[in-house]
């Protein structure tokens, strides 16, 4: 029932935090881990405290990017403790659990959770591709957790939802699948281009309306029709504009 939800670790510099995600994700019955760009793997550190997850690890992704992890994700969630200066939805790991777990779209998607690097977490640029921020609640005062049992906090709630006799609700057969990632980042970099030829944007102003514009998309998840309307009306603007 989680196969289709990827732990994403992103560029972890110590190879024994990826034995321990191993480990707290098979304890939660999780086997789709992902890493970018690690410092170091395979390891002998990650083996020796992955304490007989070594299945996990042998069957790990590596990747050179985030947007090649998530490249086939209709929903991004990153984990994250700090706050950030223009605001985005956030859910707990327990709302995370509902939502990609007994959520009405949660047979049909692919999740991607992404939690950061260990002394510094996640880039705002990364940010820029989460649907979600996930926060777990926990003392104020020290709210820096280790990845590994931020992780185990998040499948252990994955985990509970999966075995809940709570009804799972299932959208109809011929519901149009969720925007994946990738497309995403492409209907992005048209819309982009699109409002620097109408002058809406300048190089060198502006620079937070991308950002803000998309919040808004990624708040929505489009839906495949939807983003081909998008891409069909940003076509005809920039027809329009040309022929001026």
């Amino acid at each position: 029932m989680l196969s289709h939800i990827k732990i994403v670790l992103v560029e972890t510099t110590h190879p024994g935090n990826i034995g321990a995600v191993a480990r707290a994700m098979k304890n939660m019955d999780m086997a789709n881990l992902w890493l970018v760009a690690p410092k170091t793997f395979p390891s002998a550190d990650a083996t020796s405290r992955a304490s007989g997850a070594d299945d996990v690890l042998a069957k790990a992704t590596v990747c050179a990017s985030l947007p090649e992890a998530i490249a086939d994700c209709q929903l991004v969630i990153g984990a994250s403790a700090r706050g950030r200066t223009i605001s985005w939805p956030e859910m707990t790991p327990r709302q995370c659990a509902e939502q990609v777990v007994l959520g009405e779209d949660s047979a049909k998607q692919k999740v991607a959770i992404i939690f950061g690097r260990e002394n510094s977490g996640l880039k705002n640029h990364e940010l820029d591709l989460c649907h979600f921020l996930l926060r777990i609640p926990c003392n104020s005062q020290y709210s820096s957790l280790n990845i590994a049992a931020a992780v185990q906090v998040v499948c252990y709630e994955l985990f509970v939802a999966a075995g809940a006799d709570a009804p799972r609700l299932v959208g109809d057969k011929d519901k149009v699948p969720k925007a994946t990632a990738q497309q995403m980042e492409s209907f992005y970099a048209h819309l982009h281009q699109a409002l620097m030829d109408i002058g809406f944007m300048h190089p060198d102003k502006s620079k937070s309306i991308m950002r803000r514009l998309r919040r808004i998309y990624n708040r929505i998840q489009l839906d495949t029709k939807e983003l081909d309307i998008l891409r069909g009306i940003l076509r005809m603007s920039q027809d329009n504009q040309s022929s001026k």
